[in-house]
């Protein structure tokens, strides 16, 4: 099973980020590193399968039904009513993560990245090319804020209100999100 990088962001003040640690899953669907994963080993051998429709099937299954395919917005912004699962399938993008203040991570295709509600990201640079999957656990609603006056605290709200998710994006109900964010 392939590990994923936890990165954690408190609160700035401006964006409430999340208690749970943002999960970056490093090459989900390109080999070799899928060629470990019994997960999607099976659809990543099928030529025929793009790497978008590799992760939609793979998010879905998992109980993250694929919702869109676009790109990552260039203003910072969270989710206050959802967690987030984006998988890379083209191109890459450096995500800035936790507010301005934040981490600036290199995503590139066939990696995925899993935001807890509340955890601000945007898009600072991309490929010409660069664009995303984009899921949220099955039974929870995408709604948009951008650390705005007066958000807060109806937004702090909202997020303690969010469920963990029944699976993990990648690996389902046995995967290493559950174990992390229930510690």
């Amino acid at each position: 099973m392939l590990a994923p990088e936890p990165h954690l962001f408190g609160d700035d003040g401006r964006f409430p980020n999340s208690r749970y640690p943002v999960l970056v899953y490093r090459g989900v669907a390109t080999e070799p590193a899928a060629a470990r994963a019994a997960v999607v080993r099976a659809e990543v051998v099928r030529p025929e399968v793009s790497r978008a429709a590799l992760f939609e099937r793979l998010f879905s299954r998992h109980q993250w039904p694929a919702a869109w395919r676009n790109g990552l917005y260039e203003q910072h912004h969270y989710h206050s009513a959802a967690h987030e699962v984006l998988g890379v399938y083209e191109g890459w993008v450096q995500a800035r993560l936790g507010g301005e203040g934040g981490t600036l991570l290199e995503l590139r295709a066939g990696d995925v990245i899993v935001i807890p509600a509340g955890v601000a990201h945007c898009n600072e640079a991309q490929s010409k090319d660069f664009r995303v999957v984009g899921a949220y656990p099955r039974g929870t609603e995408m709604d948009m804020f951008y650390g705005a006056p007066g958000e807060r605290p109806r937004t702090d709200s909202n997020i303690a209100r969010v469920p963990l998710p029944e699976q993990d994006p990648v690996f389902g109900a046995g995967g290493p999100l559950l174990e992390l964010w229930r510690a």
